[in-house]
This record gives C-alpha cells, structure tokens and sequence, in this order.
C-alpha cells in the first residue's frame, strides 16, 4: 500500500468502502458515477448519518429538481443555489460558504453536478466549475460528495473531473445487486482496490472470479467502443433539435415547440437580460438561432456586440425587403463566453482575478492578472477551432472584436474601453495562427485594464462578473494594391445631440463619416478631421469658405497595409497617388480655387482632390438609407441607437452597407429649451460661447471651476502635460458626487497628443458636469466635438455638457482676468510650488456671498457661466 499522508480520516459511513479506499482522507472529493441518481442515495444516507453521528458540520448544496439527497434528520445546512444565473454567482456562493466554513472537518454534499451542464448548456463550463471548487475543498481539509450520470457528458467534462478529484467510484446497479469499481484513488493502492465490489448485506467483497466479472460488465455498455453511446452535450441536443424542427415546419410556425424553442436559444446563446431578450424573441426566427449556433467556437454567450450586430440586421431584414439586397453579407464567428471562462481558469487567472476586488490596490493586481493574461496558453480543441476559422477566411484580414456580456448594453456602452485587433493575416499559416492567438489574449487581458475597471466602478458594475465573448468579423473592403480598406466608414446616431444650425433636426440622426477604415470615425485623432453629417441636411457643414471646408476635411486614411502585415496611417494624396481603382470621383472633389492658384503661380501637378463625400450624398441614396436604417432600428429598440458601419460602391455607384454594430446610445433626447438669464453684466461673465455645445439642456450651479492656464500649460514639456492630467483627475475625483465641477483647459480635452490639448483619460473626466475648450493652444485647431468617437461616447455618457469656446470672436467671452482674481484652492491636493501648478487654477465656490451658475441652451447654441452676488 502506498503512505498515505498524515491528515485527519473521516469515514464513508461504510466500514468496507473506508477498508477498500484505505481510509477516506481530509480533502477527498468523491465523485460517484451513477446511471440513477437514486442509486446514490443510500451511500450519501451512510456518509450523512456518519457526519452526524461524529458531530461534524454538513453542509449540502441544493441546485437539481431531483429528491433530496440529504434528509432533514441528520440536521444539514443547506444552501439553496440557482444555476441559472450564472457560472460565476453560482461558484462564488459555494466558495464563500467554504471559506466561511473553515478548515473544521465540514462535511459537504452536492446534488447531481450532471444538472449543471444542462443549466449552464455547457460540459466545459461544468469541468471549470470542478476545476475551481475541488482544489479548494481539498484545500480546506474536507470531504465532498458528487456524483454525475453516466455516459452523459463529453471528455470536456469528464476529463477536468476526473483529473482534478481524489476518488472516483463507478456505482453499478444490476439486477438488484449493487457493484462498486474505483477508477481513482488518489495516493492509495491495494492489489484488489480497481476491482469490481458486490454489496452484500454490510459487506463489500472483490469480484476475483473472471465468470463473474464477464457476467457483470456484459450488462455494462462500453461508450468507449460502442459508437452508438457517443453522447453530445445539451448544448449540441438544443441546437440539433432546433435545425430538426426549422427542416419540418420551414423558417416559421405557429407549433408552440418553435417559440419554446426559440425563448430556450435566447437564454443559452444570446442573453440573460430580459429587455434584450424580449427583442430578440420579437426579430430572430428560430433559423436565425440555428445560423448563430452553427458559427460558434466553444459555448456560453456570444455577449453584447455580436447581439446588437446581428439584432440589428434581423429588425432591418424583419421591415423592409429592400436590406436584403443592401446590406452586406456578415460570415462572423462567436467565440463564447465560455471559452474566456476556460482560459482565465486554465492559466491560473481566476483566483487573482476573484480576490482582485477586495485587494487594497485593485488595480495594481488587476495588471498582476493582465500580464499573465498575455502569456495564456489556449485548450488544443479551441486552438483546432481557431485554426479552421483561419482557414476558412484564407487571407483576407479579419478583426478580432470583444463582446463582453456587459457591453453595448442599455445603460452601459463600454464605448472603445476593451481592445479590438486587427489581423492583417499575411504570413504563413502557422504565423498566422500566432497572429490570431495574439490578439484574443489582447482582447481578453483587455477586461482588466484601468480605463475598464474604472469605467465599472463609475457605472455601478464593480461586483459584475465579466463575461467576455468575442467577435470574429471580416474586415469589410477590398485589395487596392498594397493596402486594404473600405471605401466609407463611421458611426450613426439616431439622434443628433450637435445641433449647428436651425435646418437641423436632432431625430433625423448624424454620421461621423470617414475614407478608409473606421478607426479614423471612433477613434480620437487630433491632428485631423472627419465629415459630420446632419441626415436631413446632409449638405450643411459648421465651415463655410473653401479653405475651411479643405481645412477642416479628412487628410489622412486608415488602412491596412498588406506588405507590412500592419494597421496603417497614410496621408490621403499620398494613399490616392499610389492606389488604383480608387473611385475618387464619388468621394472627393477638386478645389477648383487651389488649382486656380496652382496656375497662376506655374505649380505642376498639384493634389487638389478634397474630401467632401457630396457626390456620395447628391448621386446615390445613401443619406436616405443610413437615415432609414437608424429610424427603423431606434425604433424597434424604442430608445436611440448608434452604429458602426462600412460602405463599398460598385462601378454603376450601387453600394453594400456592412451594419457592423449596434447598441443603445446613452443620451438624453430632451435636448431642452433651457433660457439663457437676461441682462447679465460683462463684469459678471466668465465665459459665454455660441457653440459648439452638445449635451442636455442646463441651469445649475457650479461649485468648483478648474482652469489650465493657457499660457502657462503652452511651455511645459510633454510630461509636464500628462502630469497635469493626471492631477485634474485628482481634484475632479476628491469631490463629492453631488457637488458640479466644470473644467476650461486650452485645446482638446482627451487628446492623446499633448501638444494639442490636455490628455486626460475617462477616469480623470468622469466626475466633472462642463467641459470647455479654449482654441487658444493652436491656431489652426478648432474645438472638435469628436461625434462618434469613443471620448464622445464618454461625455454623453456621463452627462457632461461639452462647450467650444473662441476667444475674442464676435458671441465668445473668456474672462481670464476675472477667473484668475479668484483665491486658487490647488494647494489643499497639490503642495508643490513647480510649473505643473502654476498652470492649474482652482476656484472653489464656497463663498456665501458669490454663487456661479452655468446655463447651456444645445437647441439655441448659447451657454454662459456667469456669478450672481447674493
């Protein structure tokens, strides 16, 4: 016999069983393997009875529909669970009630693990689940009892279990007699222990005669070798009667075995959030259902990007014909939730992950986890998987997208926070492979970065759970040499919060309109523009005279460059110069002015194209379909939605639209017809502004004003800079929640080019009610309100009121003299008297005889700060 290491020994509550296990140690989960959870009970009977006899603490966890396992008799804390909401809920609550256990001899029981794989419609979610209670119970010095049904789960199941456990009993029923035969037994061996055991009376005797035990396993069927035992998992079963009953009754019907059906698809793949999921029993068909089953890797949840996305396209679909011919086709794949799950457990993430939360410095363990997250090593089946999807889009470049499961949610967009890679996937298969697997850790250590973890405390979501599905997408667009890209890209509300001029109506929508890949619309770049597009009045623009139209124009495209494997900025007439097949007729149009002066002064071969899409909106139909699609979407919805889309034209200027996502929009539609107070005195003013202004209607006071001092903020280096972002984050976020900050720097807020404004991020901004930007840093830059882009995302998020300043123009005022009178409060945070606080002014109203109040009228354009003596 092996030494048996020297823990406390508890007892089965059958002196043979104990005899023939060698004792049944501290730590020891059993798993008993029954073809009836009934066959277990009088076994779990003699354990319970032992527990209670010896006075130890019995603990049974009750999730199943099936008896009792435990009887009241033997006085058991019992723990009522629900599978159904959630892997990570589930777990917690069994750790939590082990970790207030303590290591006191606890003896715990569960119902039948087998029933949740069907609750959770996933085999690898239940051998996760094993994965992480098991070495913990083992941890704890107790003794568990489990069992699961028979042939019937898959190896992704089994093989985690019978890994992980100590002891693992197949319990036979045949004709009246029961057999026991131990596959496992942990650190214990005995010549007859892996032996067949008949039950007779009390005793447990070995099978030692071949007749017998020929006798015995000829009753046994062999799943291993018997192909017709091969058992697929809940998940598999749903989805294979489903595309049973689409075959026989076509796409719809009336049988109610298709809405149960359907309801059953939701809750498994799509999503646990009755509002959304109310949507989705109203757009998708059952084959719909099917299609996104049948394009998944793992299982679990395909999370809220891949919902909204295909939502989306189904309500289009669902109200007119006409989106059949013009969107264009989606071939995603859906890594599911489940597949996170299994890699944050099987790279050792999870615990870190879990104790994260209550750890003095969060964010500091939560880059503990990031960086292991970006060394995770991937299941062979998985990576089998990713393999095939590579081989399925050949070469063509793909984007790897999260969809976490509290994403693009109503309340919560979690706009640009996780990552999106794109994989140009040139090289050979194997690099390519590498590429791919890249950028899944990427995404996936994405969800413990600082701006995510903020963004989630500010929304109320630190105690979530994450679940993070992803979205595989094939970058829409085409071959232009050595480049990749589609020829229009952007974001589309369907409400426009920018409202310049009265022709616009806010409920027609807007875009945020690009050449080339959309990263130029959602991302913030500062040192060029994109096309805002008012829908009902496509035609108007903020500028007016052509060198400000050609100013304000895009002059750099994204793409992807082929030759170097890499996402790509290049300048417009350099990418227009170097590309064939370019039809830049639709999409740009020459400065006849430019060119005029071109000749005049014998300059050859100047680049005159200007980027203006005007043909785009007077030769095709575009602007009215982009205006349906929102209308059509928001309203299915009931609430405002945004989107991100490409668009690819054929030769004859037809177009496919590619609806890339789709999610709630977080504003407020009553923009407000706020007042703006009559008679204010100059003396009184500190800033007054005629737009640009986005946000809601306002009149409120303000208690803190945070001014960077242009002249000042102008001479310090590059770091200086960030270190002034960083410590406006810390006055904005000292204050309470019910007090209102407004901030007036030079510049764009939020820019990740110092040189042209100041770069805070989302946590530095997410308490403050007023933005303002001052263009006084730069000559040529003007205030941009970044519609569409992430940042904005942000502001209209958070419900702050955005405003543009221009000093010294007619309808501006920046009272800098009188802003600067005020006592400066920046000491009490900041006590060090170097240039970074010089730049910074903070004035804290706590006067009582002065009050400062903001008014902002988003209809009107006009806002005004101003003090009012009591």
């Amino acid at each position: 016999m092996a030494k048996i290491k020297s823990k406390p020994l508890f007892s089965s509550g059958i002196e043979p069983l104990d005899e023939i296990l060698q004792g049944v140690i501290a730590g020891d989960n059993v798993v008993w393997q029954v073809d009836d959870i009934k066959d277990q009970i009088p076994f779990v009977y003699s354990f319970c009875r032992c527990a209670h006899i010896d006075g130890k603490r019995l603990v049974y966890f009750r999730f199943a529909s099936h008896e009792p396992l435990v009887p009241d008799e033997f006085e058991p804390e019992v723990h009522t669970l629900n599978p159904k909401a959630g892997f990570e809920q589930f777990i917690t609550k069994i750790l939590n009630v082990v970790k207030e256990s303590g290591k006191s001899g606890v003896c715990y029981v569960f119902d039948c693990l087998s029933v949740l794989a069907v609750d959770w419609y996933s085999d690898r979610l239940l051998g996760n689940f094993f994965k992480l209670a098991c070495p913990y119970l083992y941890a704890s010095d107790t003794v568990a009892f489990f069992s699961l049904l028979r042939n019937s789960h898959t190896p992704l199941s089994i093989n985690a279990i019978h890994a992980t456990a100590q002891i693992i009993l197949d319990l036979y029923r045949i004709n009246g007699k029961d057999y026991i035969l131990p596959l496992k037994v942990k650190g214990r061996h005995t010549p007859t222990m892996y032996m067949f055991h008949t039950m007779e009376g009390y005793n447990l005797n070995p099978v030692t005669n071949s007749t017998q035990v020929s006798e015995i396993l000829s009753h046994i069927p062999q799943a291993w070798v018997d192909s017709s035992l091969a058992h697929h998992d809940t998940w598999t079963q749903t989805l294979n009667k489903a595309q049973a009953l689409c075959e026989t009754h076509g796409k719809r019907s009336s049988v109610k075995k298709h809405t149960s059906l359907r309801k059953q698809l939701i809750g498994m793949m799509i999503t646990r959030n009755k509002t959304v999921s109310k949507l989705c029993e109203d757009h998708f068909e059952l084959s719909d259902l099917v299609s996104i089953g049948k394009r998944m890797i793992g299982t679990g949840y395909i999370g809220g990007k891949s919902t909204g996305m295909l939502l989306s396209r189904a309500i289009l679909k669902n109200a007119d014909p006409k989106w059949q011919e013009r969107l264009e086709i989606h071939d995603s794949f859906f890594i599911g939730s489940d597949v996170f799950y299994t890699f944050v457990i099987n790279n050792k993430c999870w615990w870190e992950r879990h104790q994260m939360k209550m750890s003095d410095d969060p964010y500091g363990e939560a880059e503990k986890v990031r960086k292991k997250l970006m060394k995770g090593k991937f299941p062979r089946d998985i990576v089998a998987q990713f393999k095939e999807i590579l081989n399925y889009f050949g070469q063509s470049p793909i984007i790897v997208r999260s969809s976490s499961l509290l994403e693009d949610a109503y309340g919560n967009a979690f706009s640009g926070k996780y990552e999106s890679v794109f994989c140009v996937n040139q090289g050979t298969p194997q690099e390519r492979l590498e590429q791919f697997k890249d950028a899944v850790r990427t995404v996936y250590a994405s969800s413990m970065s600082h701006d995510v973890l903020t963004y989630r405390s500010h929304r109320g979501l630190w105690n979530r759970y994450e679940e993070m599905a992803l979205l595989v997408q094939r970058v829409s667009g085409a071959f232009y040499g050595n480049y990749y890209l589609p020829q229009l890209a952007g974001v589309g509300y369907s409400f426009n919060p920018f409202v310049w001029d009265p022709e616009i109506d806010p409920s027609a929508g807007v875009l945020r309109l690009v050449f080339g890949l959309g990263t130029r619309a959602v991302d913030r770049h500062d040192n060029d523009y994109t096309r805002i597009v008012a829908l009902n009045a496509p035609l108007k623009r903020p500028q007016v005279s052509t060198d400000e139209i050609h100013r304000y124009s895009q002059h750099i495209v994204d793409s992807l460059d082929l030759k170097n494997n890499t996402h790509k900025s290049s300048d417009f007439e350099t990418l227009a110069k170097s590309t064939l097949g370019l039809p830049l007729e639709l999409f740009a149009v020459r400065d006849k002015e430019m060119e005029m002066r071109a000749r005049k002064h014998n300059i050859k071969n100047v680049f005159s194209w200007v980027l203006t899409f005007k043909n785009v909106f007077t030769k095709t139909s575009f602007v009215d379909d982009m205006r349906d699609m929102l209308s059509t979407i928001a309203k299915a919805y009931d609430y405002p939605v945004d989107i991100e889309f490409a668009v690819n034209f054929s030769d004859d200027n037809s177009y496919r639209i590619n609806l890339l996502q789709c999610r709630p929009f977080q504003v407020n539609v009553e923009t407000g017809d706020t007042k703006l107070p009559e008679n204010i005195k100059k003396k009184d003013t500190f800033l007054k502004t005629s737009g640009p202004i986005i946000g809601e209607a306002i009149a409120k006071r303000i208690d803190r004003i945070i001014y960077v001092i242009p002249s000042k903020y102008s001479i310090l280096t590059p770091s200086e800079r960030f270190s002034v972002a960083r410590l406006l984050g810390d006055l904005t976020n000292e204050l309470p929640s019910d007090k209102n900050t407004m901030m007036v720097g030079p510049g764009r807020w939020g820019s990740k080019m110092p040189e042209l404004g100041v770069p805070v991020s989302f946590s530095d901004i997410r308490n403050v009610s007023v933005l303002c930007e001052l263009v006084i840093m730069h000559e040529k830059l003007t205030p941009d309100i970044s519609l569409g882009t992430h940042f904005f995302n942000d502001i209209v998020e958070m419900e702050i009121v955005y405003m543009g300043i221009y000093p010294g123009e007619d309808g501006y005022t920046l009272n800098e003299k009188m802003l600067l009178q005020r006592p400066n409060s920046l000491s009490t945070v900041y006590e060090k008297e170097d240039r970074i606080a010089e730049a910074i002014h903070v004035i804290d109203i706590d006067n009582a005889l002065t009050s400062v109040f903001v008014y902002a009228n988003t209809l009107n354009q006009e806002g005004i700060v101003f003090q009012v003596k009591k």
